[in-house]
């Protein structure tokens, strides 16, 4: 039996917090060959997953938000951000799925926030996502600028409290 507890979204928060990705992973799925992927999430405001898509092979991806405030950020084939979908209380959305083949960014908008991930497996490090590379690759120096005008775009278009 699998159990998300406060104990266990508060420890893996603070893992997320120590860490120096901004971000821990929690995995319910008991080996990477699984074909349903299940797993916690936690992010951190200001960490920068570079934005992707699933495809070939095709996953469909799930967040289901378990706390905090998130926004799913999908984007066009070259780059534009199309869509801002937030996933928090206030705005009474709890989860999104995400398309094959869609390019998307999950952005964390409060310390402590969490969500549930499902994913198709089975998860291959080397083809589990095509990165865009129209953004900046992870842990290059223009991440943070880049993030800051997806929040700014977001708040032009559709500002959320955060």
């Amino acid at each position: 039996m699998k159990i998300v507890s406060e104990k266990l979204l508060n420890e893996l928060s603070q893992k997320a917090v120590d860490s120096p990705r901004g971000r821990m992973n929690h995995n319910f799925h008991d080996e990477l060959s699984d074909p349903i992927n299940r797993m916690l999430n936690a992010l951190e405001p200001g960490t920068y997953l570079q934005p992707h898509k699933h495809e070939d092979p095709d996953k469909r991806e799930v967040f289901i938000l378990i706390r905090g405030k998130f926004v799913v950020v999908f984007f066009d084939s070259s780059g534009n951000p199309t869509e801002f979908i937030p996933l928090d209380r206030e705005s009474g959305n709890f989860a999104v799925e995400i398309p094959v083949g869609a390019w998307h960014t999950v952005m964390a908008l409060e310390s402590g926030s969490v969500v549930y991930e499902v994913k198709d497996g089975p998860y291959q490090p080397l083809s589990d996502k095509n990165f865009a590379s129209w953004a900046p690759k992870e842990g290059d120096p223009d991440c943070g600028e880049y993030l800051a005008s997806l929040m700014e775009q977001m708040m032009k278009t559709h500002p959320i409290n955060g």
